[in-house]
């Protein structure tokens, strides 16, 4: 049998309905920012994989680092036990974090960063004798597929199925120079029952794409800090250089007390999760009573290869070529999207950093099930691309190791596709 029919035989894939969907295509290895399948077709992974692939695949130095610790610790109980990795790749992020990041708390993905994140919240006034249970996030917003990560994540379709069971959030609309003080008002109003303010900061991923600015978001955080509500910042989709700087939060004026990572963390290579929060948190839950200790916690917490991978993967960002690179592809994208922005099939274009976003002019309203999705996925797969489209926006989120000719075949096609789809 083929590996797609063994594959069809036993798998079930995410976000996938299972009976009208295209078989999957059996993927036998890596290299750079392409994929190659089992008949040996090549793929340039526009999306770095669901954003994780930042260095490109297979990158032989994180291989390397992730072999030798293979031999020396595969994993140990990370409750009374440590290990070197963790405390280094701990010390190592926490320096080039916002200065008021001072305690790591590991898990091993973007969603259970997010749990971990909410509880830390919820049980800091809990631990304080104070009833503050409401959370704060914005509509069409997507923090996880946990329980508590799709509460916090805007409803829609996704989230149908569990509306009734996930708890009540106050949801905000995206800050502009029109509400920004009606936002401010809202959260007033609701400040005595608020115990955090949760946010993807300058990019909403999951939900299109969408961007606003760093400047308001700042103010929206100063006035949550004066009203005593806490502040997450989900990084997981945008740490690691994705907006042209190593954190989105580098983009702002005011510092989260909360920051959560996944995805580049470990430079795609495998599952690992971080929260990160400030010494007020963590000192909120040192006490001689028992039951203010943090209760959370994973089987694979701080795995050592995967903090092997995530090492590497730092030394690897932290090198004077990644910044190099992530400029390059800043740059590139800003030419193009210059270059096709007033064709008449383009809805919008908008960019921040390395992500590069264009929305299609469509009879459908602008959704992730428009019709357009399929037709522009299979063109792109055909000319030997991935573009996962949200709906009718299609985005560009490239490894960094892209090349200026892997990506200019990418904006050929994608201008060849306004003109055949």
């Amino acid at each position: 049998m083929s590996l797609v029919e063994r594959d069809l035989n036993v798998i079930w894939h995410p976000y996938t309905q299972m009976k009208t969907a295209m078989p999957p295509i059996p993927i036998v290895r890596g290299a750079g920012a392409c994929l190659f399948d089992e008949d040996g077709t090549r793929y340039i992974d526009a999306i770095s994989s669901w954003w994780v692939n930042i260095h490109g695949h297979a990158h032989p130095y994180i291989a390397e680092k992730v072999a030798l610790q293979l031999k020396k610790l595969e994993h140990v109980i990370f409750a009374g036990f440590t290990h070197e990795g963790a405390i280094e790749l701990a010390e190592r992020l926490l320096q080039i974090l916002p200065d008021n990041q001072k305690k790591a708390f590991y898990s091993d993905n973007g969603s259970t960063a997010v749990e971990v994140a909410i509880k830390m919240c919820l049980q800091y006034w809990h631990n304080q004798g104070l009833s503050k249970t409401k959370i704060l996030a914005f509509s069409n917003a997507y923090h996880g597929d946990t329980f508590g990560a799709m509460a916090v994540s805007g409803r829609s379709a996704f989230t149908a199925a569990f509306d009734n069971l996930l708890f009540e959030v106050e949801f905000i609309d995206l800050p502009d120079l029109h509400n920004l003080s009606d936002l401010k008002s809202q959260i007033t109003n609701l400040k005595s029952q608020l115990a955090c303010f949760i946010f993807e900061p300058l990019v909403q991923g999951a939900g299109g794409m969408l961007m606003y600015e760093a400047n308001l978001l700042s103010e929206l955080m100063a006035h949550c800090h004066q009203e005593g509500i806490l502040l997450i910042a989900d990084e997981v989709f945008t740490g690691f250089g994705r907006t042209g700087k190593p954190f989105a939060c580098n983009h702002l004026s005011q510092q989260p007390d909360i920051m959560c990572f996944s995805k580049g963390l470990t430079g795609g290579t495998m599952a690992l999760g971080l929260t990160t929060c400030s010494a007020a948190i963590y000192e909120a839950f040192l006490s001689d009573d028992k039951l203010k200790t943090l209760f959370h916690g994973h089987s694979f917490t701080a795995n050592p290869i995967a903090c092997a991978a995530a090492l590497a993967s730092l030394d690897l960002f932290l090198a004077p070529e990644t910044t190099e690179n992530i400029n390059r592809i800043v740059k590139a994208h800003q030419n193009f999207a210059q270059k096709i922005a007033s064709h008449p099939k383009i809805k919008t274009i908008r960019q921040c950093g390395t992500i590069l976003a264009m929305e299609w002019q469509t009879l459908d309203d602008t959704s992730y099930f428009n019709t357009l999705r399929d037709r522009l996925y299979n063109y792109f797969l055909s000319a030997g691309i991935i573009l996962r489209p949200l709906g009718n926006i299609i985005y560009i989120l490239p490894p960094y190791c892209i090349t200026d000719e892997e990506l200019n075949y990418i904006y050929t096609k994608i201008e060849d596709a306004l003109v055949e789809v």
